[in-house]
């Protein structure tokens, strides 16, 4: 690195230092150097401490203008410029100069970031989590080729002979953060379709989705069944019960193959849909159906439980259940269920 930047030091003046910055990362890119090396590089150029880190796996490296290791010493600042690949950003990188920046800072940020573009997808320390739709549509889709679809499994980066696991979202969080949440450190592949994005990976933890996204997740096995279950457990996602795993649906998945009409004429989710414009009406019945139990149901309401015994009676007489009999919890989780779907 100390030869090509003499090199470079002795270009005709009237090139312009910008043109050194240029031709000094195409050489580096040229010979194919390794994220350390390119810290180091930069750092040497700029005169500096710069820097990387890589969000997918938290990595970060800073290197002093010696090329000393500086690691874990100071975050990025906020004017760190976006590493990107395949429309995705996946790292940021920065310098830490004393006072204003240099002239010449910003062009050599952009380049540094295009050099670590390269290097990520030449060596694949931090895979992107987009992936093309036409693919991910291939993958789920039911009436693909089983040949078509194990090749698009393969460009996708996962073995053909292994269970893949798919989870459909609706968020305006970005599909790449979301799949990173879900799968932290395995193979994620994402993608929107419409209005709901797909995420797909041998195993999931959505234990750290956050609230404000909902998600349906599929079981394990063939991409296209786990898809359709995973749209399924999606319909049954509400604001109380975010994320819903179709194994944990039991026989309540049934309710979901049944057309909009049969649900419509069915008198308890008819009943249940008479409420719509009583939101508090809602909200109790379905802490009851999550519970089981009017204490519970309080506790989880944050009220005293003779106020959601009070409510309860008045809403068995509006619907007509008798909700705290066993038959009446199972009709009216029923007939809510139905109307969520009604609403979907």
């Amino acid at each position: 690195m100390e030869a090509l930047a003499a090199r470079l030091a002795h270009l005709d003046p009237a090139a312009g230092d910008g043109v050194r910055v240029v031709m000094f990362y195409d050489t580096l890119m040229r010979r194919r150097v390794d994220l350390p090396a390119l810290v180091r590089a930069s750092a040497g150029l700029a005169g500096c401490v710069a820097g990387i880190r890589i969000h997918g796996t938290g990595r970060t490296i800073r290197v002093a203008a010696d090329g000393q290791d500086a690691t874990g010493a100071a975050c990025p600042p906020p004017s760190a410029t976006p590493v990107t690949l395949d429309d995705e950003e996946i790292g940021t990188v920065w310098l830490e100069r004393p006072g204003s920046p240099a002239a010449l800072d910003q062009l050599l940020l952009d380049r540094f970031a295009i050099a670590a573009s390269a290097v990520f997808e030449r060596y694949g320390p931090a895979r992107t989590t987009m992936a093309d739709p036409a693919l991910v549509e291939l993958v789920i889709s039911s009436t693909a080729d089983e040949a078509a679809r194990a090749r698009a499994l393969r460009l996708l980066g996962f073995a053909v002979d292994v269970p893949v696991q798919a989870v459909a979202v609706r968020s305006c969080r970005p599909l790449d953060e979301l799949g990173r949440l879900v799968c932290p450190s395995r193979l994620v592949k994402a993608a929107r379709l419409g209005d709901v994005g797909v995420v797909l990976a041998t195993s999931v933890d959505v234990e750290g989705v956050p609230a404000d996204v909902r998600a349906g997740v599929g079981t394990a096995g063939a991409p296209d069944e786990s898809w359709c279950r995973a749209r399924t457990a999606l319909r049954f996602a509400t604001t109380r019960q975010p994320v819903v795993h179709y194994d944990e649906l039991g026989a309540l998945a049934l309710v979901a193959d049944l057309d909009r009409d049969t649900l419509r004429g069915n008198a308890d989710v008819a009943a249940v849909a008479r409420l719509a414009d009583l939101p508090e009406a809602l909200d109790t019945l379905e802490a009851y159906c999550a519970t089981g139990s009017r204490r519970a149901a309080a506790d989880l309401l944050h009220l005293h439980h003779s106020s959601v015994a009070r409510r309860l009676d008045q809403l068995g007489k509006i619907l007509g259940i008798e909700l705290t009999e066993p038959g009446g919890l199972v009709r009216v989780t029923l007939a809510l269920a139905a109307w969520r779907l009604l609403q979907d």
